[in-house]
C-alpha cells in the first residue's frame, strides 16, 4: 500500500503521510520513499565507432586540442577527432603493436606501453599516422599470458611510471614473478634509464597520477584481500611477496625477502582432494594476521589509503581520476575509480590525518556496457570510459566499447564527505537534510570490519563489530551532522549507513546511503559532550520479512552471506555476471552436497562459456555453505 501511494500521490501528500506515520512509531527508513537514481544526474552516452572497429580499450589520453587517443588490446591506436560530438571521426594512428594498455602525451609524441616495452610514437611527416616507433625502455617477458603491462603515467618532471603484472602459471590463484621486475613499478626516463621503484603488485591495472603523486589499485587475489587505493612510494612493498625474488639485484630499492614474509604468514594454503583447506585449519575463528599487523614487523609494507570493499565497490579495480575544478558539481576534487568486473565507478573522498591518507568510498555510477578499464576527462568536463572484458568477464554484456559520462547540472542528494573526528565522524551533505530525521539516532548504523592478509584468494570481511551511535549534532544550516560513535578501531573499515536521512526539500533518501571509511588514524582534538547533542532514538525499523517455502531463506535473508563471502562479486540472482546467475546454477539440479563441493573445489569445465574461472572458496563454513546451496536450489521452483 505504501509503495502504491508513494508512486501515485503528490509530493506534499507523501510528506504529510510520512510525518503521520513517524508520529505513530514508524521510522522513515521502512517506507518505500521516492528516491532519485544515479541516472537522474549522470548520463551514459555511447561514443560511436566505425562499423567493424573493435575497441577493446587499453588506454585513453586526451590530447591538448581535445582529440582523444585510444589504444586497444589488439594493438591498434586511434585518434578520435571531435570525440564529444554526435559524429566523431576515428583516424587510425598506428597498428600492429602488442597489447597496448595505456597512453600518455608529451611534447608532440604519444607514449604507450606494450607488453614488453615503453614506446614513443611520432608523426614526422604530418600525414596523420605514426611513422616513428622508438623503444624508450624494454623489460623481460616470459611469454606467460598474464604478463600485462600498464601505463605510462607522467611524473611532474616528465619521467614515466609503468606497472608490470605477475605471470599466472597453472595454479592461477598463486601468480609468480617469472622474469625480473614482474610485480614491480618501474620509473623510466627519456634517455632509457630505469630505476625499480616499488614491489609487491599483483595485477596493478589502476596506475594513476593524482596531484603529482603516484597511486594504484590492484585486483583481489592471493595476498590481496580486496581492491584499494594505495600510494606508491619509492622502496615500498605493496603486499604481494612474489616480486620479492628480485630484491637481491643491485638496483633494487628494497632488501626485503620472501622469507621475511613467509616467516610470519604461511605462503601456501594447500587443498586436499575434496577441496578442503589443509592448513591452517578451516575454522572461521582461526588466528589470522592483517596488513597493519604485518607492518609492525615489515616497515616497508604500504597500507591502503582507502579500501574498496570487494563485491560491493567492485571486484577488479582499475584507473583512478581526480574530478577537475568546475566539473561534476559537489564532487569537485574527489576521486572516481573504475571497476572492470562490475562495470561501474566508485567515488572516493580522501583526507590526511596525522600525516597519513584515509577516507571514504561510495558507489557512484553503474550500468556501463562493458568492463571499465580506462578513464580520461574530455575538454568539456565529461568523462570518457574505455571498456573491455575479453578474458575477464564483466557485468556489462558488451565485450568492448567507448562511452562518455555527462552531468546534467542537477545536484544529487548524497554524502559529500565523511571526515574522522576524535569521537566519531562528521558527515557533510550535498543538500540540506530534514533536521527531524537527522537528529534521530535510528537514522544511523555503523559497524567496522577488516580483511585477512594471507595467501588465500581474497578474504571475507572478518572481526565485525557494531559501533553504537551515541549522539548526533546537526549543523544550523542542516548541511552536516557530527556523530559520537563508540568502538572506533584504527585501520578498520567502518561501514556507515544512513537509511533514515531525508532531503529537506523533497523528502528523498540518499542516492547512495552507505559509505565505507578507512580509519588509518583517529585525530586528536576536542570531543563533543552528550549535553550538546541529540540522543533521540525512535522505534527501530520494521523490516519486511517476506515469505519463502518452508526451510528456505529469502534473498533478503541470504544476501548478507553472499556479501560476506563475496559471492555477489561474480554472481547475480537471475542473470549472467562474471559467473552464471544463481538461477542458472539451480537449473543444473545439483544436490546440496554437490554445491558444497563445488564451492570449495570449483570445476570451471562445467561452465565453458565463462572466461574467468572461479577461485576455490574453502573459507566458507559448511553451515553457511548449506544455507546458500539450499537457497540456490529453491530458485528453480520460483523461476
Amino acid at each position: 500500500m505504501i509503495a502504491f501511494i508513494s508512486r501515485f500521490t503528490s509530493r506534499r501528500f507523501k510528506q504529510i503521510l510520512l510525518a503521520g506515520l513517524v508520529m505513530v512509531g514508524w521510522h522513515s527508513a521502512v517506507l518505500c520513499q521516492e528516491t532519485a537514481k544515479e541516472e537522474d544526474f549522470f548520463k551514459i552516452n555511447k561514443v560511436r565507432s566505425p562499423e567493424g572497429t573493435l575497441l577493446e580499450v587499453g588506454g585513453l589520453c586526451t590530447l591538448p586540442n581535445g582529440d582523444l587517443a585510444v589504444t586497444t588490446r589488439r594493438g591498434d591506436i586511434f585518434i578520435v577527432e571531435n570525440p564529444t560530438s554526435a559524429k566523431p571521426f576515428f583516424r587510425k594512428f598506428a597498428s600492429g603493436l602488442h597489447e597496448v594498455l595505456g597512453a600518455a602525451y608529451k611534447n608532440g609524441s604519444l607514449y604507450v606501453v606494450q607488453r614488453g616495452e615503453l614506446t614513443r610514437l611520432f608523426d614526422s611527416n604530418m600525414d596523420g599516422k605514426a611513422d616513428v616507433f622508438e623503444t624508450v625502455y624494454a623489460w623481460p617477458i616470459s611469454g606467460n599470458y598474464h604478463e600485462y603491462s600498464f601505463g605510462p603515467k607522467l611524473a611532474p618532471d616528465g619521467s614515466f611510471f609503468v606497472t608490470l603484472n605477475l605471470g599466472f602459471p597453472a595454479a592461477w590463484w598463486h601468480p609468480e614473478s617469472m622474469v625480473p621486475w614482474r610485480g614491480w613499478t618501474l620509473h623510466i626516463f627519456d634517455d632509457g634509464r630505469m630505476e625499480p621503484w616499488a614491489a609487491g603488485m599483483r595485477s596493478p591495472c589502476g596506475i594513476s597520477m593524482i596531484d603529482g603523486e603516484l597511486f594504484y589499485t590492484d585486483n583481489q587475489g592471493d595476498w590481496v584481500a580486496s581492491g584499494s587505493i594505495m600510494p606508491v612510494k619509492k622502496g615500498a612493498f605493496m603486499g604481494h611477496p612474489a616480486s620479492l625474488v628480485w630484491t637481491g639485484m643491485k638496483n633494487s630499492p628494497l632488501s626485503l625477502t620472501q622469507q621475511q614474509i613467509f616467516s610470519k604468514v604461511n605462503p601456501r594454503i594447500e587443498f586436499g582432494p575434496d577441496g578442503e583447506q589443509v592448513k591452517p585449519e578451516n575454522k572461521e575463528n582461526e588466528k589470522f594476521l592483517t596488513a597493519f599487523e604485518m607492518k609492525k614487523n615489515i616497515p616497508e609494507m604500504q597500507l591502503p589509503a582507502v579500501w574498496l570493499p570487494h563485491g560491493i565497490l567492485g571486484i577488479s579495480t582499475s584507473e583512478i581520476v581526480k574530478v577537475p575544478k568546475g566539473v561534476f558539481g559537489p564532487f569537485e576534487g574527489q576521486l572516481l575509480v573504475g571497476d572492470q568486473g562490475q562495470s561501474k565507478l566508485s567515488r572516493v573522498f580522501m583526507e590526511t590525518v596525522n600525516g597519513v591518507l584515509q577516507g571514504c568510498a561510495w558507489d557512484f555510477r553503474s550500468g556501463f556496457q562493458s568492463g571499465v578499464v580506462r578513464l580520461a576527462w574530455a575538454n568539456d568536463g565529461s568523462l570518457f570510459i574505455g571498456e573491455t572484458n575479453r578474458g575477464w568477464g564483466s557485468a556489462g554484456d558488451a565485450n568492448e566499447g567507448l562511452q562518455r559520462l555527462t552531468w546534467n547540472n542537477r545536484v544529487p542528494f548524497e554524502m559529500r564527505t565523511v571526515k574522522a573526528m576524535p569521537d566519531g565522524f562528521e558527515i557533510e551533505f550535498t543538500k540540506p537534510v530534514d533536521k527531524k530525521y537527522a537528529a534521530d539516532l535510528a537514522s544511523y548504523a555503523i559497524e567496522s570490519f577488516i580483511y585477512k592478509y594471507h595467501g588465500v584468494y581474497g578474504s571475507p570481511p572478518v572481526n565485525k563489530q557494531k559501533c553504537v551511535v551515541k549522539g548526533v549534532k546537526v549543523a544550523a544550516d542542516a548541511m552536516s551532522v557530527r556523530l559520537i560513535v563508540s568502538n572506533l578501531r584504527q585501520y578498520y573499515i567502518h561501514t556507515i549507513t544512513l537509511d533514515g536521512i531525508r532531503d529537506k526539500e523533497n523528502a528523498y533518501s540518499l542516492v547512495h546511503p552507505t559509505g565505507y571509511y578507512t580509519l588509518n588514524n583517529i585525530p586528536e582534538g576536542a570531543k563533543l559532550s552528550l549535553k550538546e547533542v541529540s540522543t533521540v532514538n525512535t522505534a527501530k525499523r520494521i523490516m519486511a520479512a517476506g515469505k519463502a517455502p518452508a526451510g528456505t531463506a529469502t534473498y533478503a535473508q541470504i544476501k548478507p552471506l553472499l556479501v560476506k563471502y563475496t559471492c555477489v562479486a561474480c554472481h547475480n540472482p537471475d542473470k549472467k555476471q562474471v559467473g552464471p546467475g544463481f538461477i542458472d546454477v539451480a537449473k543444473r539440479n545439483y544436490p546440496v552436497d554437490k554445491i558444497l563441493q563445488l564451492i570449495k573445489n570449483p570445476q570451471p569445465q562445467n561452465w565453458p562459456g565463462y572466461a574467468t574461472p572461479m577461485a576455490p572458496m574453502p573459507q566458507v563454513p559448511a553451515t553457511d555453505a548449506r544455507r546458500i546451496a539450499a537457497w540456490i536450489n529453491s530458485l528453480d521452483d520460483k523461476k
